[in-house]
């Protein structure tokens, strides 16, 4: 069985290829990710989307990879007047003080120990869950970090994927 396109996956088949990309590094800040993804247009459905979204990831360089996480923001740190953003944190929005403080104190021993902000896809997880994961994999190794981190990006980018061509 086939998918047959959304109509927000037609609309973003049917965009010129800069405002395309422009929707795209809105899901994913990595532009490599972005030109592979963009190279497959047009989609049948959301199934092709995810299979070039998934493809892309796969491929990425370190550097890629940095480039994409530096496009999100610490965990209890939402950008602000960022809907997405905060949608995504919504686990934190009841957190205490202390909590958000420790997410804090990790965040930063985080990024000191990997050079790059925590990555997790918050969707859906409480902020104790979030400080649980990150206590667990500060004790990673960089590598083996950098390939948890890709495949929380693989979930974010195809919620964000799902947000863009399905709607809210």
């Amino acid at each position: 069985m086939t998918s047959s396109p959304t109509p927000g996956l037609s609309r973003f088949n049917a965009l010129d290829d800069a405002a395309a990309a422009a929707e795209l590094h809105e899901v994913c800040a990595s532009a490599a990710w972005g030109s592979k993804v963009l190279a497959q247009r047009p989609f049948a459905g959301t199934p092709a989307l995810f299979a070039a979204s998934d493809a892309a990831m796969a491929e990425l360089t370190t550097a890629d990879l940095e480039e994409a996480m530096a496009g999100h923001p610490p965990i209890g740190r939402p950008k602000p007047g960022d809907p997405t953003s905060a949608r995504e944190q919504r686990g934190m929005a009841g957190a205490s003080e202390e909590l958000r403080a420790e997410l804090l104190e990790l965040n930063l021993a985080y990024q000191e120990k990997f050079g790059h902000v925590f990555l997790i896809c918050a969707t859906g997880a409480t902020g104790e869950q979030m400080r649980d994961a990150v206590e667990v994999r500060i004790r990673n190794t960089a590598e083996v970090e950098r390939e948890i981190a890709r495949g929380e990006l693989v979930k974010i980018n195809r919620i964000r994927l799902s947000r863009l061509v399905e709607g809210e």
